[in-house]
């Protein structure tokens, strides 16, 4: 069978685009994939803080919370815990942007993470 010179080369230029969106993909996958599990981590942190929070006293949650992003690397400073005591119940909530760089552009991921639970 002959081929038709114009269809020469056609499954090389679709292979080149999908290893160029293999590699990005690859790269948002190593930056994200971390600070996903670091966040998990501090959240974790934040809920048995919450569900202890009838012995520990608001600084020492705010101080468990701090200590655990810190030691992750993640950007939370004292201002960004927030703990509200009423009713019976605690609302522990964590807010910061965690920056994420890519070539030429760095994106700004806002984090909110909030838990409440009763106080015993």
């Amino acid at each position: 069978m002959r081929r038709n010179s114009r269809e020469r080369g056609e499954g090389q230029f679709g292979c080149v685009v999908g290893l160029i969106l293999l590699a990005v993909g690859a790269m948002i996958a190593y930056k994200v994939i971390p600070l996903k599990v670091k966040r998990a981590e501090v959240r974790q942190e934040l809920v048995d803080e919450a569900k202890s929070a009838g012995m520990h006293g608001d600084d020492r949650i705010r101080k468990a919370i701090v200590e655990k992003a810190q030691e992750d690397n993640l950007p939370v400073t004292d201002d960004d815990v927030k703990i509200n005591r009423g009713n019976n119940e605690i609302t522990v909530q964590v807010d910061y942007v965690v920056p994420i760089d890519f070539p030429g552009y760095t994106y700004q991921w806002h984090v909110h993470d909030e838990q409440t639970n009763p106080i015993f």
